[in-house]
């Protein structure tokens, strides 16, 4: 299992070098070589036919029913509450407050 490991790694440590190898000397050499190349030139282009235009009729319309009427939400009566009695709330322990340390200086990096 370990020798299938080794061999994948090297495998790959391999291809990774050679293409690193051919990509500069494909570099290199489009670097130092001009190409030579004849000049060539497209042909126009032909112009596009104009389509005919065809007469389409309009769509017809959907007739409109008669809406039903909705039904009207009824009114709900107001009401009143009595007001509270006024009560007094009990007295609650305070919680102890701790002071918190402040944290020590840091370390200045040189």
């Amino acid at each position: 299992m370990a020798s299938s490991k080794s061999l994948i790694t090297a495998f790959l440590l391999a291809l990774t070098l050679s293409s690193m190898s051919m990509s500069q000397a494909t570099r290199h050499l489009m670097q130092t070589t001009a190409p030579n190349l004849p000049k060539t030139t497209l042909p126009p282009l032909p112009s596009l036919p104009t389509l005919p235009q065809a007469n389409v009729p309009p769509l017809p319309t959907i007739p409109t029913l008669p809406q039903p009427s909705l039904p009207t939400i009824p009114t709900v009566p107001q009401v009143t509450l009595p007001p509270l009695a006024a009560t007094s709330l009990p007295n609650f322990p305070t919680i102890p407050s701790f002071p918190f340390f402040s944290p020590p200086p840091s370390a200045t990096a040189p």
